[in-house]
């Protein structure tokens, strides 16, 4: 298991993409060092893709 690193480039976000995938079948224990290690990837992954992919939010008049 390599350790958790700063998300710099696609390249590292793929990682880890891959890196959480695995959690999705078999889902860490809460409190564990495998559930931390779960949300600290997660932290990371939504920091990457709301710097690199932010969604502007959305004008509420023009949707009337």
């Amino acid at each position: 298991m390599e350790s958790i690193r700063p998300l710099k480039t696609e390249a590292d976000y793929d990682w880890a993409i891959a890196e959480i995938t695995r959690y999705f079948e078999n889902e860490p224990e809460a409190g564990s060092s495998e559930g931390g290690r779960f949300d600290v990837l997660a932290a990371l992954i939504k920091a990457y893709e709301d710097t690199r992919y932010p969604i502007a939010a959305s004008d509420s008049a023009a949707m009337r």
